[in-house]
């Protein structure tokens, strides 16, 4: 990896990144090296989190955002609907749900929900 601190290596590597992290795209020829780093690692991440292009792209794509959002759901006790997620991205996705549900406190979830049920937010 290159100087990310240079600011045209870091768009290009950034540029390249967002498109790696779309399954639709492919690599493009006569890129930089920074996109092209970029690209492979955007790829990579997205093929952890949601598994191998070559096998289908899922109806749901699995991002950090979702994962922090099971994450939080299992820290407040709260069920998770994984429909339209496949097996690979339920691995996934009950990693970050069980390391929340080991972090679960009774007391913090209640006293988050009388604060949510106060400004008159539901749950579902």
């Amino acid at each position: 990896m290159k100087n990310i601190f240079n600011p045209i290596y870091r768009v290009d590597y950034l540029e390249g990144y967002s498109g790696g992290s779309n399954p639709y795209l492919e690599l493009q020829e006569n890129k930089s090296e920074a996109y092209v780093f970029g690209f492979e690692q955007g790829r990579a991440d997205y093929e952890r989190m949601n598994g191998k292009i070559a096998y289908g792209i899922p109806q749901l794509i699995v991002t950090n955002k979702v994962l922090e959002d099971f994450l939080l759901a299992g820290m407040l006790g709260m069920d998770i609907d994984s429909d339209g997620y496949n097996s690979f991205q339920i691995d996934v996705i009950q990693k970050w749900y069980q390391s929340g549900v080991e972090k679960y406190n009774p007391g913090q979830s209640s006293y988050l929900l009388s604060i949510l049920e106060e400004n008159g937010i539901e749950l579902a």
